[in-house]
Order: structure tokens, then sequence, then C-alpha cells
């Protein structure tokens, strides 16, 4: 069955998913899957620092990993940050449409995030090089870059397993799962 975002039941749903992954899967969690995205979200929610230094930034922030079918993604994954006065209200992956309509969108390569949740590529930098694409007002992202930076690094403080760096049989049940969930959640 398909669900349409943004209604209860969708939302009902996909908690229902994380719930089950969380009690399926082994950690560490892949990236970017919903048990992985669910501990991200815990993370931030409760990092009294991130709350500090949000305390007055308001609206949504979407990172947009570009797919890479090699390794299982065959399509764009967005993960859409819900953030409001220092609260993580929370984050989600949704559909595109969704996420490209994000007051701020991130966009990067699969190997740009790996390399920011790794703490190899400052998020900031990557912005101002081009290596990764803001779209949103950047003087706001500017004045909040400690806070953006706090995000950040709230992703590397528990451990990720990398598609790429995952078996083929692995890759194939991730590609499957993904597909699946696309099909049921427009993820």
């Amino acid at each position: 069955m398909a669900y349409t975002y943004g209604t209860e039941e969708w939302e009902n749903a996909y908690k229902e998913e994380v719930n089950k992954r969380l009690e399926s899967e082994p950690e560490p969690y892949i990236i970017a899957t919903p048990e992985w995205v669910d501990k991200f979200e815990k993370a931030i929610q409760g990092d009294a620092l991130y709350k500090e230094q949000a305390k007055t930034w308001e609206g949504s922030v979407v990172l947009q990993i570009m797919g890479k079918p090699e390794i299982g993604l065959d399509e764009d994954i967005f993960m859409y940050l819900d953030l409001w006065h220092g609260d993580c209200r929370f984050v989600r992956l949704v559909p595109r449409d969704v996420g490209e309509n994000g007051d701020y969108l991130i966009t990067g390569e699969y190997d740009r995030w790996k390399a920011v949740i790794k703490g190899e590529l400052d998020v900031v930098k990557g912005m101002m090089q081009g290596k990764l694409k803001l779209k949103g007002d950047l003087p706001t992202i500017v004045r909040y870059v400690k806070a953006a930076t706090r995000l950040v690094e709230l992703s590397t403080s528990f451990e990720g397993k990398f598609p790429d760096e995952m078996s083929e049989d692995e890759v194939e049940a991730l590609r499957s799962y993904i597909n699946n969930t696309r099909d049921e959640f427009g993820i």
C-alpha cells in the first residue's frame, strides 16, 4: 500500500517501519536508512549545545544525497530536518518534491556526504568550494554556522555503515529495501 506524505497515516506507518527496523537491523545502521535517520534525530534532540546555538534559527534543512546505483542508491535520498528555535521536531526521509522545497537544500554526491559524515569535509567549506550546493538564504546559514556545524558533528557522533563498504549481497539487499520503501512511502 502506498502512503501519501504529510498524512497521519504516512507518519504512523513511517514510525512503525522505523521501530521495526530498529528491532531487526544490527548496529551500526546503514547511513541514510530510516533507523540511522532516527538515531540522528535523537542525537540532535538530546544535544544541549545544538539547542543553544540554534535557539533563534527556524526552518527546514534538507540534505540531498545524490544517487549512486553501484552502491544500491538508485535515486537521490532526501533527509528533511525540521528545525525550530533549537528544537529538532523531526528528521525524516521524504519524497523528492518535499525535499526540493525545504527552506535550505544542501545537495551533494554520495562521496561528498560520506566525507562530511566521516569528518573529512567541513560542510561549510564544502559549500564554499562548490563540493556541496546550497539552495536557500546563504547569509542565514552563515549566521548559524555553529549550529549547522554542530548538526554535522552530531551525524558523526555514532557509528554508521556506508553502502560502498558493503558486500554485493548487502548492497542488493539495501537496493531492494530502498525500492520497496520508495514504493510504500514515496521516499
